[in-house]
C-alpha cells in the first residue's frame, strides 16, 4: 500500500533529477489562507502544484482542493498511485497533470499519464496571497506601488493585480516563493 510519504519522497527524488530542475522545492506551501495545502510546489519560472493521494486517500478530496488550487497556481498535477488512476483521470480538471505511482521491487516508480495545462481559474489576487506580507511589499516596490505602513495582505494583492498581467504576476509570485526557500536553507 502506497502512502503520501512515499510517494513524497519519489516525487521530490525524481524533480530533483530532472534536466530540467526547479529552482526551489517548496513542502505544504499554504492557499488561501490556509483553506488547502499544497503538498509540492516545484518553483521554475512559474509555480507548479503537485498534490498527492497515496492509496488511503479519498480521492474526491481532490475535488475540493481542486477549488483553491485552480485559483492560486496555474499548473497543478494530481500525484496518485494506480489503485485511483482511473477515476482521478475521470473526475479532476481537465487541466491537471495526473502521474500514477506504483512500487516495484521495493522501489516507488512514477509515470505520466496527463500533462498539466494552465488553469482556466487562476486569479491574480488568490494567487499573490501565498506570499508574506514582506513579499507582497517588495513586489509593490518593485512596481513603484506605494504601501502604506498598516496596509495588509489583501489591500497590498489588490493594488498589485490591479496592475500585473496574469503571466507576468505568476513569475514575480514564483521569484518571491524561490527566494523565501534559499532563505531557509
Amino acid at each position: 500500500m502506497l502512502g503520501d510519504i512515499q510517494i513524497r519522497s519519489a516525487l521530490l527524488a525524481r524533480l530533483g533529477r530532472m534536466s530540467h530542475r526547479p529552482s526551489a522545492l517548496i513542502e505544504e506551501l499554504r492557499v488561501h489562507n490556509g483553506s488547502a495545502i499544497a503538498d509540492v510546489v516545484a518553483i521554475y519560472k512559474e509555480a507548479h502544484c503537485y498534490e498527492i493521494k497515496g492509496d488511503a486517500d479519498k480521492i474526491e478530496r481532490a475535488i475540493s482542493q481542486a477549488a483553491y488550487y485552480d485559483l492560486a497556481f496555474r499548473k497543478i498535477t494530481l500525484v496518485t498511485t494506480e489503485r485511483h488512476a482511473n477515476k482521478a483521470i475521470r473526475i479532476i480538471p481537465a487541466h491537471w497533470g495526473v502521474m500514477i505511482a506504483r512500487e516495484v521491487s521495493g522501489v516507488v516508480v512514477l509515470r505520466g499519464a496527463r500533462s498539466s495545462k494552465n488553469s482556466p481559474f487562476f486569479d491574480k489576487k488568490t494567487a499573490l496571497m501565498t506570499l508574506w506580507r514582506t513579499e507582497l511589499s517588495d513586489v509593490a516596490e518593485g512596481l513603484n506601488i506605494q504601501v502604506a505602513a498598516k496596509a495588509n495582505r489583501d489591500n497590498i494583492s489588490n493594488s498589485i493585480a490591479g496592475v500585473m498581467g496574469r503571466e507576468e504576476l505568476s513569475l514575480a509570485i514564483s521569484a518571491k516563493l524561490a527566494q523565501r526557500k534559499l532563505g531557509f536553507l
